[in-house]
């Protein structure tokens, strides 16, 4: 069974998209790691990396190339000083030298270095190959990034239908919310506690207290850059930042000198349901534009869909209870990275292989079910509520206009955020025995869409919006 933690599902990194830069990232690393243990990184005489697919047809909008060349370069996407992205590519292209893992430097040209295969492996649509000369001689290995900062090598993968097994050692081992109801009936534990109980089998209370705080404290101050940030956003389609003059409507004559003072501010504002809308496409808006500004955020489960979780529980902790604490914020984040982990083991997290609805269909899923435990759900209304945002998600492409993670991606953030807070509400009135659609078959229905979806849908930039709008026109 697969064994995936709350900690895989959020994971801190930089835009603009968890599976086109974070993951290609996380994958330089790990071939750097590689060539360490066999002994072979001191003998690199030169190194080249060849993209395939969805990483090569949208690779560039996503920042893909600059994601190699930082991994390359030894950078690590959780502290990197995100200023100084710029000038660590800028110096790249301008020498044609690289710093390989900080340590040795070797001639490394982009332009000719980094390779852009429109082909397709058979694995998965996101593939890159790094390879390196070594005493003349070439030696290469091939990654996948399979979504939300998950990447698999593909000499070391089990596969079965294109999902990877990671086998698990969990006290309450889930695979589905069958699996799920059950330990919370046999334990007498809501959703959140049992989660507690499989991550405390594999580290400390103290560890898993400390990363959840930090997960929010870079969520909350994600939400604060965005909304303090004015101007268009980079890659060419000179897309307005929204969620700075969003803010200004909203903010009245509100002082603080940090983001926590901030937050506890916001509660003194005006609260009706056009404000509300507002501040919860406010707070959802501003975390997607740091995203895609390659700013640092939390994937949840997706960079590309990481507004959604943020934007709700700032809505529950700013709207639905002034009291909250970080005892609110470990539920909703342990609920939310447990559906998370369903839809992945069951379906897939990537846009891909399954569109738009694999990323923001899922946080939709993933922040409905988080926000109907806090707001006092039964662990049977939690799983109502995640069934009830992606039902309502099924279907939805990816098509960014030029392969950017700008539109329509951001504003789909927003809409996730909505969506997610009235499932909720509607599972909270609901009584699961009158429920249709379990939260399982939803998950089975979307893996068989995903499936039936065509290519050009599945983040390649060849269908839909992104070409029905030309970059010309922006």
């Amino acid at each position: 069974m697969e064994c995936i933690s709350v900690f895989d599902m959020l994971k801190i990194g930089v835009g603009p998209s968890s599976s086109h830069t974070l993951g290609p990232w996380r994958a330089a690393e790990r071939w750097i790691n590689d060539l360490k243990k066999t002994n072979k990184f001191d003998k690199v005489e030169k190194i080249s990396v060849d993209l395939y697919g969805s990483l090569s047809l949208t690779g560039k909008g996503h920042a893909t190339d600059y994601a190699i060349m930082l991994g390359l370069s030894g950078a690590d996407p959780e502290t990197i000083p995100t200023e100084t992205i710029a000038s660590v590519i800028a110096e790249i292209k301008s020498t044609n030298i690289i710093h390989f893992n900080d340590e040795k430097e070797l001639e490394f040209n982009p332009n000719t270095d980094i390779i852009f295969n429109k082909k397709f492996l058979p694995f998965h649509s996101n593939a890159m190959k790094f390879s390196a000369t070594i005493n003349g001689r070439k030696t290469n290995a091939v990654f996948y990034s399979i979504g939300g900062g998950f990447v698999v090598q593909e000499e070391r993968k089990i596969s079965k239908a294109n999902k990877i097994i990671f086998y698990c050692t969990f006290p309450y081992p889930i695979e589905t919310g069958v699996d799920l109801l059950k330990y919370c009936n046999q334990l007498n534990k809501p959703i959140s506690e049992v989660v507690l109980e499989n991550e405390k089998s594999i580290r400390p209370i103290e560890t898993i207290d400390f990363e959840l705080q930090r997960i929010w404290d870079t969520m909350l101050e994600c939400i604060y850059i965005g909304c303090h940030t004015e101007g268009n956003l980079p890659g060419g389609l000179n897309v307005r930042r929204r969620a700075f003059d969003t803010y200004q409507t909203l903010k009245g004559d509100l002082t603080y000198n940090s983001p926590e003072e901030w937050l506890k501010t916001i509660r003194n504002t005006e609260v009706k349901f056009r404000q509300i809308l507002k501040w919860v496409s406010c707070f959802a808006l501003s975390v997607n534009e740091v995203n895609a500004s390659l700013g640092r955020i939390v994937t949840a489960p997706t960079n590309g869909s990481a507004g959604v979780i943020p934007a709700v529980l700032m809505y529950y902790m700013t709207i639905e209870n002034h009291e909250a604490d970080f005892n609110h914020i470990k539920k909703f984040l342990l609920v939310a990275g447990e559906i998370g982990s369903i839809f992945k083991k069951g379906a897939t997290i990537s846009a891909a292989m399954g569109g738009c609805q694999a990323e923001i269909g899922v946080s939709s899923a993933m922040a409905a079910a988080a926000l109907c435990e806090l707001m006092g759900g039964t662990s049977e209304q939690v799983l109502v509520a995640a069934e009830i945002a992606m039902e309502h998600h099924l279907g939805l492409t990816c098509d960014p206009i030029g392969g950017l993670v700008q539109i329509p991606c951001i504003e789909r953030n927003a809409m996730g955020a909505i969506k997610a807070i009235n499932a909720a509400e509607m599972a909270l009135d609901t009584d699961p025995k009158n429920v249709k659609v379990p939260l399982d078959k939803v998950v089975a229905t979307m893996w068989e869409t995903a499936k039936d979806m065509n290519t050009k849908y599945k983040e390649t930039s060849e269908g839909g919006l992104a070409i029905g709008v030309n970059l010309t026109d922006c």
